[in-house]
């Protein structure tokens, strides 16, 4: 038995960890995979009569195709393309000034400026699909992923019973959130509460998405993967699980589900939930095909960066106009 200690590059989160130790560990010849996401490393534990130079190419074949790679000696660390942002401020500038535009018109009413709608949940599903929902949610598609790979089932079957659980779930409870907000009798300063901490949480992960919060990275606790690698086997766990997200720790998420409390009926929280997870389902349903490398694409920071401005711009916006509901500041802003 020989131990081997590599450097691993593109992880983030404990969701990289899960899916490189679960991929590494179903090799013929590796006893155990272990990584350190603190000191970006992999041990691994392996019988192959290999010389470590060469066993870091065999691993990383195994794992590159979702943005990993081996290495005895450390890479140098790339160099941050702070122009980044400056290419990114225009590009969110002008997505912000056309939702404002399409919602002064009144062809759509996006809820800017006053309660959220089914519309704004649906773009902010969209924003988080490629943030904090990807980090979570994407590494447990790709747990399950490669179980399906391992265990030869069929791949379709499984993440459909996943989506459909997902929006099951959204919906139905988005429905609660707001049949529960009625009866208590949420009015209109406490609805107005709410929805400045959905806006607060809207504008850190914004920030979070600029770059700001680099080292906060969100993630699942390693006990979750561990619970799944349990239950895999059960033929109902894609819907289990896929029910389930609705309670993982996603800020988008979680700001999605104050709006469905303060939205006053079981059919408008509904509405809420399920159009939020709707605009998750496009990123999430490339991801569960194996289609989805883009996270650490060419253009990804961009693209972040500029999904970043726009959820500030409404964060912001959505503040103000809470401000201004419960008499704190004047409008600044007739949407």
């Amino acid at each position: 038995m020989k131990t081997y200690t590599f450097y691993v590059s593109g992880t983030h989160c404990a969701s990289c960890k899960i899916f490189i130790e679960d991929t590494l560990n179903e090799q013929i010849g590796i006893d155990r995979a272990s990584v350190d996401l603190k000191r970006e490393t992999v041990s691994i534990d392996t019988t192959l009569d290999e010389s470590q130079h060469r066993l870091a190419e065999i691993l990383t074949e195994k794992i590159h195709h979702n943005g990993y790679s081996l290495s005895v000696e450390k890479k140098a660390g790339e160099k941050k393309d702070n122009g980044v942002i400056w290419q990114a401020l225009p590009i969110g500038l002008a997505f912000l000034a056309l939702f404002f535009l399409v919602q002064k018109s009144g062809v759509l009413n996006l809820g800017i400026g006053g309660q959220t709608t089914p519309v704004t949940s649906f773009i902010i599903g969209l924003i988080a699909s490629v943030s904090s929902c990807l980090a979570i949610v994407g590494g447990l598609v790709l747990s399950l992923s490669a179980k399906v790979s391992q265990d030869n089932v069929s791949d379709i079957k499984t993440f459909v019973l996943f989506h459909i659980g997902r929006l099951v779930s959204f919906a139905a409870l988005g429905g609660v959130l707001g049949a529960f907000g009625k009866a208590v009798g949420i009015n209109f300063t406490l609805t107005s509460i709410l929805g400045l901490l959905a806006s607060i949480v809207m504008l850190l992960l914004g920030l979070n998405l600029v770059g700001v919060f680099v080292k906060n990275k969100i993630a699942l606790p390693s006990g979750f993967f561990n619970f799944f690698r349990r239950i895999e086997h059960k033929t109902l766990t894609p819907l289990i699980l896929g029910f389930a997200t609705f309670f993982l720790p996603c800020g988008f998420t979680q700001s999605m589900q104050v709006s469905a409390l303060g939205s006053g009926s079981f059919m408008s929280g509904l509405f809420l939930m399920l159009a939020f997870a709707i605009g998750t389902l496009p990123i999430l349903a490339l991801l569960s095909f194996g289609s989805a490398s883009f996270a650490h694409g060419k253009h990804a920071p961009l693209f972040f960066k500029s999904a970043g401005v726009v959820v500030i711009g409404l964060g912001l916006f959505a503040l103000l106009a809470g401000l201004a509901g419960l008499g704190i500041i004047n409008p600044l802003f007739s949407i």
